[in-house]
């Protein structure tokens, strides 16, 4: 499915309609250039998860875990992994494999851990549409 996006407003909706409709134990892997609008769909996605509370990414902790929406959230950001073995040292698998949803920002780094089924969210920017124009491909829902 792809989605065309011309404001942030429209991408952040996009968002919080996808975590209205998230499940227990989905891994949904967001990718995209820095810049594209990450922050402000996964915004959105805590949104419709119901967490009311301040949502930035976690880019120097790997994962930020929110516990007040319907379902437990873990916004992990590995940009900045070192190493995959980090991964363990956070215990991804009790994210992964839960009863919450895990959004995995730059999950291209990470994929001999992701599990078998995972929903793919692709933000990309195309200038010559509009500074805030963006193509949104959703895989695997």
């Amino acid at each position: 499915m792809v989605i065309e996006s011309r404001s942030p407003e429209e991408t952040f909706e996009l968002g919080k309609k996808m975590g209205e409709e998230a499940k227990p134990s989905s891994v949904y892997c967001l990718n995209g250039d820095l810049g594209v609008g990450k922050t402000v769909f996964t915004q959105g996605f805590a949104s419709g998860l119901g967490i009311e509370g301040p949502v930035n990414s976690p880019t120097f902790t790997i994962v930020q875990q929110y516990d007040d929406g319907r379902l437990p959230f873990y916004h992990f950001d590995v940009y900045r992994i070192g190493d995959i073995s980090e991964m363990d040292e956070i215990g991804y698998e009790d994210c992964f494999y839960g009863d919450g949803v895990s959004l995995i920002e730059w999950s291209v780094l990470i994929e001999e851990l992701l599990p078998e089924e995972v929903i793919t969210v692709t933000i990309e920017k195309d200038l010559e549409k509009g500074f805030d124009y963006r193509k949104i491909t959703v895989e695997g829902l």
